[in-house]
Parts: C-alpha cells; structure tokens; sequence
C-alpha cells in the first residue's frame, strides 16, 4: 500500500509546478493583446480631432506648407493604412519624431522615463511608511479613537488631489518655512550631466560619484513630490492592511496563539500582518497605474520633468506623435507590473488557483 501511494505523492508536486508555469506563461501571453487594445484606443482617438500636422501646427503655417508636411508624413492616406503603418513602425522599435520639437520619441522616452521612476520609486517608499504601520496601528487600536483618526487620515490621503496636496506642501514648507526647493530635481544638474554613462536617476548617479553634497540635494528636491504623491496611496495600503489585519486577527491559528498566552502585540506584529500584506501586493499593479497618473499631476506641480510632465507639454503642443509614444510606454510599465505581481501572488499566496 505505501509503495503504491509514493508515486501519487510525487505526482501532485509536478502538477502544481506544470500548473503554476501554465498560469504565468496565460498571464504572460495576456499583454500582448492588453497592449494592442490600447494603442489602438489610443490612436484612433487621437485621429478624432484631425491629423497631428494640423493639431500641431495649424494657424502657424501657410495652408500650402501644410499640406506639404501632411503630404510628406503620409497623414492625408486613409486612418486604416496609417494605422496598420504605425503598428509595423512599433514593431521595429519606430515611435516616431516629435512635430513640436522634431526629436525622436525614443529619445523622449529614455530621457524622462528614469525620471518618472525615480519618483515613483521615492512615492512607493512613502506608500508602505504610511500605510504599513499606521495600518497595524489602526489595527490593533480597532474602534478606539486613534483608529477613527487614522481612518480619517486615510481618507483625506486619497481623496485629496494630488496637485492641492503638493501646492500645500509647497507652500508650507517651501515658502513659509523655506525647508525644501519649490521645484526641479536638483540643483547640480550640470555635474550630474557631465558624469560618464549617466542613468538618469539622480540619487543614483550622485552614490557612483561619490559626492554626498548632490546626494543629499537630490533628496531635498524629492521630499515634497514623494509626499505628495506617496500620501494617495499611502491612504489606500493603510486602509488595506486595517481592514485585512483585522480579519487575520479572527482567523483559527490566531486564537490558538491567544489561548497559549502569547500577547496581542506580538500576534499582530509576528503572525497575523504577514498574511494581511498578501492584498497589498495583489493590487500592488492596481496602485502603480494610480501612482503614474498621479504623476502627471505632482510632476507638473513640482516642475520634475519627467514622463507626466512632458505628457502635459506635448499635450498642451497638440504633439499626437509624442502623446502617443508616452502613453504607450506607461501602458507597457503597467501591463508588466501586473504581470510581475501575478508572479508574486501566485508564489506567496496559496489562494491563487492555477
């Protein structure tokens, strides 16, 4: 009898195994369509108001240049063939040149992009100091009046917007108080721009140089922008994590640490906030998409230029060609996100079926 069982035992492990590849390479797969869907939405919608050339640059050209630059950019052929064009020109890695500035859009993209990143990496960091623990504080203090205060603080965090958020910040502690800059990611921008094979993200940049004096002003420059747009989510994880904590403190394995004497303090903060975080990071996909179109706005605020604040540029230009590259490129970092949250659900949490 065992000698029979042992290979049915060693079966479900393979299983498993065949099943979890399986549901990643389906979620992998799922991008690929994702990614069609909205650079088409994107491109047609963009097609509604009329050729880039004219949005861009109507009213400043003579009617015959323009119609000799739509001519030459193959705008005035049918919308279908310039969209079956545009797609064979993303597949070769081809996003096209700015109207307004005449750049090409990869360039845009690499420039502003580690800018963009850098943020909402400072934006993510300040997510989880405010969400994590105020959210087990919140927690552990159920219906008592510090966790209706931080109920509420959740509140404001994410239903404040982020651009009043970031003027506040810029008022108090820029003009006011004179603490940190108004705007801009630094002050030394030339000696980071002289350094060899720069990457872009300035804090990283200033460590390989060795200068802490640059360092720290990066950080300055980012303390304002990270609150402002860390606290918007920072209000959703601290809701998440109340909410979740709570349960997990219900559940069976949590009463049996209760009825052996182990304190409340130490169940919360060694068993039960572990399962309470597998939420956060199954919406953590969910959240970067917030944090990027946040960034439009504290980008603009703060005068960070990155991907948001060149968005909101070109915009303005009527650039469709560079919109349209920006928006594919946050459509693409988002699309990945939640693949590489898929991974991490489906590894950490034994609830994903696959």
């Amino acid at each position: 009898m065992p000698a029979g069982s042992a290979p049915a035992q060693g079966k479900k492990p393979r299983s498993q195994h065949l099943g979890l590849i399986r549901y990643l390479v389906i979620r992998f797969l799922l991008i690929i369509p994702t990614m069609f869907i909205l650079i088409s939405m994107v491109f047609f919608l963009m097609r509604i108001t009329g050729d880039p050339i004219s949005a861009a640059l109507g009213g400043r050209l003579p009617p015959e240049q323009l119609a000799d630059r739509i001519h030459a950019a193959g705008y005035d052929r049918p919308v279908l063939i310039q969209y079956f064009d545009y797609l064979g020109n993303i597949l070769r890695g081809d996003f096209g040149t700015t109207l307004s500035d005449n750049r090409p859009v990869t360039e845009i993209l690499a420039q502003y992009g580690t800018a963009t990143l850098e943020l909402v990496i400072y934006a993510l960091i300040v997510a989880f100091i405010i969400g994590v623990p105020f959210g087990m504080i919140a927690a552990y203090k159920r219906d008592r009046l510090s966790d209706a205060f931080l109920r509420l603080f959740a509140i404001l965090c994410y239903a404040t917007p982020v651009f009043f958020a970031g003027l506040l910040l810029k008022l108090i502690f820029s003009v006011w108080l004179g603490w940190f800059p108004v705007s801009g990611r630094t002050d030394y921008l030339a000696e980071l721009s002289g350094l060899r094979n720069p990457t872009g993200l300035y804090l990283l940049d200033a460590l390989r140089a060795g200068n802490m004096t640059i360092a720290l002003d990066v950080l300055k420059h980012a303390v304002l922008p990270a609150i402002a747009l860390g606290l918007l989510i920072g209000g959703v994880f601290l809701r998440l994590v109340r909410t979740n904590l709570i349960g997990t403190l219900g559940s069976d394995f949590v009463e049996a640490g209760r009825s052996r004497g182990v304190s409340e303090y130490r169940l919360v903060t060694k068993h039960a906030y572990k399962p309470a975080l597998i939420p956060i990071v199954t919406v953590m996909g969910l959240q970067i998409a917030l944090t990027l179109g946040g960034a439009i706005l504290t980008e603009t605020t703060f005068g960070w230029k990155g991907l948001g604040f060149m968005l909101a540029e070109y915009l303005t230009a009527r650039d469709f060609v560079a919109v349209q590259g920006i928006v594919m490129l946050i459509a693409v970092i988002v699309a990945l996100t939640n693949f590489l949250v898929d991974v991490i659900a489906a590894l950490i949490d034994p609830r994903v079926r696959y």
